[in-house]
């Protein structure tokens, strides 16, 4: 990974996970907060046409699968993905999990840090943010600079009127919470499981809407 340890990709059976040494960064047996980034974002914009979609870690492709089911047709999706290797693996071996969800005509890859794609120039209608473990930059601490007042700030701007900025995190975080708060957004904090049967591991996204 850019500035920190190796990341691994492992099998077994049907099942994937993406390691950092012996830390699980993401498995494919657990979907649903990161479908549900997605499912709730979709729902807060609503109809609107033509929405420009900004989603932060490709990572096993669960958050771009469920856009492009519940995003509309003539939407434009921008995902930004850092690490090279995982775009190539979603071509690769992870290619039952991703099937041709990279070749949708509405998706684009920003291969780079998404705080460029942030700042690139056009706005946004929702910024969708799965980067590292949450808003304290565990894996990658450059990441940090994402969820500080610096950050929030910049992809506010970076948002169209009524549009929002969506975070997944693998944790509650009050400091966070309060952060978000300061900026004038409407912000909701939602708790979701980590699978869709309702059982799995708490996480927490949050909605701030400008």
């Amino acid at each position: 990974m850019p500035g920190g340890g190796p990341m691994t990709l492992m099998q077994r059976g049907t099942e994937f996970s993406v390691m950092s040494g012996t830390i699980t960064l993401m498995n494919s047996r657990m979907s649903n907060s990161e479908e549900q980034l997605a499912n709730m974002s979709a729902a807060r914009l609503g109809s609107r046409a033509g929405a420009r979609i900004l989603i932060g870690g490709l990572g096993l492709g669960f958050t771009l699968r469920a856009a492009l089911k519940c995003f509309a047709a003539d939407s434009e999706i921008v995902v930004a993905e850092l690490v090279p290797e995982i775009v190539e693996w979603a071509r690769g071996p992870l290619l039952p999990l991703h099937g041709d969800s990279l070749d949708d005509p509405r998706v684009r890859i920003h291969l780079g840090d998404v705080a460029t794609a942030i700042s690139g120039g056009k706005p946004f209608d929702a910024i969708l943010l799965d980067v590292d473990n949450g808003p304290d930059g565990l894996f990658r601490p450059a990441n940090d600079r994402l969820y500080n007042t610096a950050g929030i700030a910049a992809a506010r701007a970076a948002l169209t009127p009524g549009g929002h900025l969506a975070i997944w995190s693998s944790h509650p975080d009050a400091r966070f919470t309060k952060r978000l708060k300061q900026t004038g957004m409407q912000v909701e904090e939602v708790t979701v499981r980590a699978r869709a049967n309702g059982k799995g591991d708490r996480h927490t996204l949050w909605f701030a809407t400008k």
